[in-house]
């Protein structure tokens, strides 16, 4: 996101006789000496004066007083060509006073202003609030934000009960911008929080879905959900989580702890950046232990947790309104994620078909995350980066040798049993036992006689 671009937009806007600040995110991550993710603008000018300062702005919030002001396309970036995203735009929003939140989201009325000060104050955390003169580099500062951000902590503007009653979704957000910039909740702001944990219900599936993704994969996955525990939130959020606390593990297998412990071993162990679901899957990749826990004679087990957690992980995919795409890799993840210690005793057929899974690359890192917080062995994780390495894609997913046409004109009549014949030609295949086509119609010849 270019920083400049934003410039050029307070200083037209200035030089149309408007107050125009860089807000927010931006200016905190600056002060930071990080780059920010995007630019927001505060102005004096209502949103119908933006517009026809820059023309080719789009209304995405005109109500709210917010306008987007798209990049020239020399700046946009080729993974997103799409002008109105938050990636490839500068969000311009007017001055303004919220009143009243009826659905603990939205403002029910929303009043524009001229005064910066009363902009700020409706804002969320002290360190978000802070206002920066791109042209003088001067830094505008109504709600003690920097004294904040240099003592790292995280605190509301004003009162934390009316700023998690505007909106409930902030209290996750409190505990994200904490992990994140490895600070403490304020005294106040946390009291405030754990009085109000089940006002998180109201909020939607899908933003609180993208809060903890957000926590998920921004590289301090385990200090947010320490304090998401912490602060009463994760038993509102993802109760299966939460009873992972306190079930313990065969200590010659796990002498980490218990399944709270290691998950979020664990996730300090994902790859940076992470794929969500790849992070989702680590977090539920033993969410069927809890419900399985029992001492046998010999040690502590977790019969068919697999199973269990595959139907539990399900669950909450469709209750945080997951796509279709992106449940079927983090289910795959968990229900896949014991098979790494057959590896070694596996066919090669069988191993060639484990190594092409969709997104291999996923459970591997899993694999491999899991192994660090747990024995420590890599042993099987190295093994299958030599194997890949080895083994080139086409021996992995190679052309087939015998297609549904030839078994037709062999006279096999389609149904269940092409499958069972058509899979018994790809294992011979891949185990090396098949090289040729002709050898292949042989097989089945010999193998499955019409």
């Amino acid at each position: 996101m270019s920083k400049d671009f934003a410039t050029t937009i307070t200083q037209t806007l200035r030089q149309q006789g408007f107050q125009a600040y860089l807000v927010g995110g931006c200016v905190r991550d600056l002060l930071l000496q990080r780059e920010p993710a995007d630019y927001d603008v505060a102005t004096s000018a209502t949103p119908a004066q933006v517009m026809e300062i820059f023309p080719q702005t789009y209304a995405v919030g005109v109500q709210f007083g917010i306008v987007l002001v798209p990049l020239p396309e020399e700046q946009r970036t080729s993974a997103d060509e799409n002008a109105t995203s938050k990636s490839q735009a500068i969000e311009v929003a007017t001055f303004r006073s919220d009143h009243g939140y009826s659905d603990g989201r939205r403002p029910d009325e929303v009043r524009f202003s001229h005064d910066p000060r009363e902009d700020v104050a409706r804002r969320d955390f002290t360190i978000n609030g802070m206002l920066l003169d791109p042209l003088n580099n001067e830094v505008l500062d109504f709600v003690g934000g920097r004294k904040d951000l240099e003592a790292g902590i995280i605190r509301t503007i004003g009162d934390p009960e009316k700023r998690f009653e505007e909106d409930k979704l902030r209290m996750l957000r409190a505990v994200r911008f904490a992990a994140r910039l490895e600070y403490e909740i304020e005294k106040k702001t946390l009291e405030a929080i754990r009085r109000r944990t089940q006002e998180i219900e109201v909020v939607s599936r899908e933003r609180v879905r993208d809060e903890l993704t957000k926590m998920l994969t921004e590289g301090h996955a385990r200090r947010a959900f320490l304090l998401l525990d912490e602060s009463g939130l994760l038993r509102e959020v993802l109760p299966e989580i939460s009873t992972m606390k306190g079930v313990e593990q065969p200590p010659e297998f796990h002498p980490e702890g218990d399944v709270f412990v290691h998950t979020l071993l664990l996730l300090e162990n994902l790859p940076r950046p992470c794929p969500p679901t790849l992070a989702w899957g680590a977090l539920l990749h033993d969410v069927g232990k809890p419900a399985t826990f029992r001492v046998a004679p010999d040690r502590i087990r977790f019969d068919n947790h697999v199973d269990v957690g595959v139907k539990i992980a399900e669950e909450i995919c469709g209750r945080l309104r997951f796509s279709n795409h992106d449940s079927a890799q983090i289910l795959a993840l968990v229900d896949n994620h014991m098979r790494f210690g057959h590896v070694s005793r596996m066919k090669e057929s069988t191993l060639k078909k484990f190594l092409r899974m969709p997104g291999f690359d996923e459970h591997l890192a899993l694999h491999r995350a899991d192994s660090l917080a747990s024995h420590g062995n890599l042993s099987t994780y190295e093994f299958l980066q030599k194997r890949l390495a080895e083994i080139p894609p086409e021996k992995i997913r190679p052309a087939p040798l015998v297609t549904g046409d030839d078994l037709m004109a062999a006279g096999h009549v389609p149904g269940p049993k092409f499958r069972e014949i058509l899979e018994a030609v790809e294992d011979a295949q891949l185990d090396g036992r098949l090289l040729e086509r002709g050898a292949a119609l042989e097989f089945v010849k010999r193998e499955f006689p019409v």
